[in-house]
């Protein structure tokens, strides 16, 4: 169970001083009262770098996800496609499937290459957080597990080995945490894999229906049999990733749209932040004002801070306490004085 004092992130000095005696439960200040640390003062950007996760689940999961699609684009062009005699046909749903697919094969590697929003390894220092400025009577918190000040709605993930500003969750589909900066790559990932797996099952009903009423060694390269196998693979993976794909979709507008991810729902931190309106969150998420580039995995998040708004992390021993509260106290320097006479 959780003590009282980590459940706000700034108190007054002089009530917690005061309230000691009476208990922690009066320290923390009410959500509109509190005094909110900005992210972008506490964090320092590494979106310029390149960030890939070295996770063996991960990585053959993301390698299959890859495989699955080079399948459907297999059965699609050489058992469905290049076989028909319409070449309309041929042609439209070509270029439609392909570009849906390169759409979501771009999408899924920018969701796995972009850095979620992680915090800086090792940054609770006392020089960093003396860097901070920050008003006396703030708390700061320290990450037990790679020693971060984690700035509010952070929260540590155990395969990334980081702290994620806005996490929703890992998915090993993408080999990636979902959080702050990757968040609108997933959507585009999840909503147009959907697309293309619904584009695939009209098409192998509409090539079963041509067979049907065809010769079946003529609607295909391949014997009917193989045809028959390779269509039913292909229908099975499409309704499988299209049922997946489309709730995943729906549940992250959702977390968008209500601002509040699915780390936070799971753990109940709901009602600890002042929340944005769902069409405001809708534009942070996808990087502006609604345009075509909301649909389009090559372009950034134009809303962002710049890397270089951000101050460079001083180096320092690391502080020992996991709630730090401002002024720091001497207690740091004074086992350090110690530590240095004894030598």
């Amino acid at each position: 169970m959780r003590s009282p004092v980590h459940r706000c992130r700034d108190t007054e000095r002089g009530r917690g001083q005061a309230g000691a005696a009476s208990g922690m439960g009066s320290n923390c200040l009410q959500p509109e009262q509190r005094i909110p640390i900005s992210k972008d003062v506490i964090t320092a950007s590494s979106a310029s770098a390149m960030w890939f996760i070295k996770d063996a689940c991960g990585i053959v999961c993301a390698v299959i996800t890859w495989l699955l699609v080079v399948y459907a684009e297999f059965v699609v062009m050489f058992v469905m496609l290049l076989p028909a005699k319409d070449l309309t046909y041929s042609i439209i749903n070509g270029i439609v499937f392909n570009f849906l697919a390169f759409l979501a094969l771009a999408s899924h590697l920018r969701a796995m290459c972009t850095d979620p929003g992680a915090v800086p390894k090792g940054n609770a220092t006392r020089e960093y957080i003396e860097s901070l400025h920050l008003k006396p009577g703030q708390v700061v918190y320290k990450c037990p597990k790679c020693c971060s000040i984690k700035p509010d709605r952070a929260h540590h993930c155990s395969v990334c080995k980081r702290c994620i500003r806005k996490m929703d969750h890992h998915c090993p589909w993408v080999n990636n945490c979902v959080g702050e900066n990757n968040q609108k790559y997933f959507v585009l990932f999840t909503m147009y894999i959907a697309l293309v797996s619904l584009h695939c099952l009209v098409m192998v009903v509409f090539h079963f229906l041509y067979c049907f009423e065809d010769d079946w060694t003529k609607c295909s390269s391949f014997s009917p049999p193989a045809t028959v196998i390779l269509l039913i693979l292909l229908c099975f993976e499409g309704l499988l990733f299209l049922i997946f794909t489309s709730v995943m979709f729906g549940t992250q507008v959702h977390s968008i749209c209500t601002d509040e991810t699915g780390i936070e729902r799971l753990k109940g931190e709901t009602g600890k932040w002042k929340k944005v309106p769902c069409w405001e969150a809708m534009q942070v998420a996808f990087g502006g004002p609604f345009s075509l580039s909301w649909c389009s995995p090559f372009t950034g998040l134009s809303c962002k801070k710049n890397p270089e708004d951000h101050v460079t992390v001083p180096l320092g021993k690391i502080i020992e306490e996991d709630v730090i509260e401002i002024p720091l106290s001497d207690h740091s320097n004074m086992e350090e004085s110690f530590l240095n006479t004894t030598h």
